[in-house]
């Protein structure tokens, strides 16, 4: 688990613990987006339905992973 620092909406921080596998996850997602980990994660949690941000982003990345395969 590897813990990192993010700003939402370019005005809240908050950290995120995430696996390594995962948080590569996230910063190739955010790379093919062409944009910032900051704005992916602010996407992220504006749409999330769980309490838990990290587990968002992990199952944001499953489905996304999923979309791309299919």
């Amino acid at each position: 688990m590897r813990k990192i620092s993010v700003i939402i909406a370019n005005r809240h921080q908050t950290s995120i613990c995430l696996e390594e596998e995962f948080l590569s996850a996230l910063k190739k997602i955010a790379q093919e987006k062409n944009i910032s980990i900051n704005a992916l994660v602010t996407e992220i949690d504006n749409n999330r339905t769980k309490n838990n941000l990290s587990s968002a982003i992990r199952v944001y990345i499953l489905q996304y992973m999923t979309n791309a395969i299919a």
